[in-house]
């Protein structure tokens, strides 16, 4: 098991703030080996309900009668099986005082199940937990990271092609069980046919009308697909970000796989040196790079966007926390060079500083408040949010 205390830490913080506090990610990414072992360092009563047991799930036939006299830490796995316990907790938090507290686990966002944003407002504290970070498996596997992508499952298998296998039946899987239990009625084949067009348009802006045309859906049903992957953990959009300058900007999201592993599944890749060949490199390496620096620079969600112009400049991340701003350009070489474009980002965002993320050794400047860096520097060099 790979340690993850940056989560551990978190968690355990919030559960002294709230009285529920939702642990969501993508299935199978460690949500419940993280909540195990917050249990074991509980000191007080623990109880357990995992809602993918037909046992646990029939003594919550009355949640409440079940729930009511409980005291301690209770955690309540796969909670988007039974969106109706959020009413339920709502009533207990608010008669029962601090005489518990409740973990719940889930594969969805709150926003996808119904009920739980509203139910719970003010009382619910939300961590998102990703795929495995290089400060978590060493520099050293940065590429079997980049290949495998951070589910642990995947990251740890014995060889690439178990890897692969790995991810092919995750991808099944989620598609036939998981979506529908969610209530969603998109055929399984449809929905993977759109997830793998998505892989070709990993790292660029979403057109929906494109999307549409191509896969023969109106543009609306391609926003309803994306939203349902979004809300799933398994894309993420990055939002554009535009304020009043004089430069036509761009104001649609980019669109990216939330996990290499998978992203290279769908496209069949299964070794390095596939990979290195493909055509996608480019574009998967700076959705790995995102990643990791995103989870290391301590951004909230609403404080990471992308900004470009029609005119083709264009900054791959802006990071805005209070008044500082932060740009970050992705270039898989080892000796990336200033471009007219980072210097329209520098001076039309006002960016206190641009780095330059690359996959190589040297770290040096490369210009007034630009600097090229290795990825690995940055996870180094960044301290994770508490």
């Amino acid at each position: 098991m790979i340690p993850r205390p940056h989560h551990l830490a978190t968690v355990g913080t919030l559960l002294t703030e709230f009285p529920v506090t939702a642990l969501v990610g993508a299935r199978q990414v460690g949500k419940t080996t993280l909540a195990r072992q917050l249990v074991d360092q509980h000191a007080g009563a623990t109880h357990w309900f995992d809602l993918q047991r037909p046992p646990d799930l029939q003594r919550l036939d009355d949640p409440f009668l079940t729930l009511e006299p409980l005291r301690g830490l209770v955690v309540i796995d796969e909670i988007q099986r039974a969106p109706g316990l959020f009413s339920v907790l709502r009533a207990l938090v608010d008669a029962g005082g601090d005489r518990c507290r409740f973990l719940v686990l889930g594969s969805a966002s709150p926003g996808l199940v119904r009920g739980s944003s509203e139910s719970l407002a003010g009382r619910i504290a939300t961590h998102t937990v990703g795929g495995l970070g290089l400060d978590e498996v060493g520099a050293e596997h940065q590429d079997r990271l980049w290949l495998r992508g951070g589910f642990p499952r995947s990251f740890l298998a014995p060889s690439d092609a178990a890897s692969m296998r790995w991810r092919k039946q995750y991808v099944r899987t989620f598609l036939e069980r998981d979506v529908p239990q969610l209530g969603i009625g998109i055929p399984a084949v449809t929905l993977r046919r759109f997830w793998t067009m998505l892989c070709h348009h990993h790292g660029q802006v979403l057109n929906l009308s494109e999307l549409g045309r191509a896969f023969g859906v109106a543009h609306s049903t391609v926003r309803s697909y994306i939203d349902i992957l979004d809300a799933t953990f398994v894309v993420r959009q990055l939002p554009a970000w535009f304020e009043n300058l004089s430069k036509r900007q761009v104001k649609a999201p980019k669109v990216y796989l939330t996990d290499t592993g998978v992203l290279h599944a769908l496209l069949n890749v299964e070794t390095l040196d596939e990979l290195l060949g493909h055509p996608k490199v480019g574009a998967s390496w700076e959705g790995f790079a995102m990643d990791q620096v995103l989870r290391h620079c301590g951004a909230e969600p609403e404080e990471a966007y992308f900004w470009g112009t029609h005119a083709g400049a264009e900054l791959d991340l802006l990071v805005v926390q209070g008044l500082e701003r932060q740009g970050y350009e992705f270039k898989r070489t080892s000796t990336p060079k200033r471009t007219r474009s980072m210097l329209s980002a520098m001076e039309s965002l006002a960016l206190d500083r641009l780095r330059v993320i690359h996959p190589g050794r040297d770290r040096y400047p490369l210009g007034q408040g630009i600097e090229a860096v290795p990825l690995v520097s940055t996870v180094e060099d960044a301290t994770p949010s508490t």
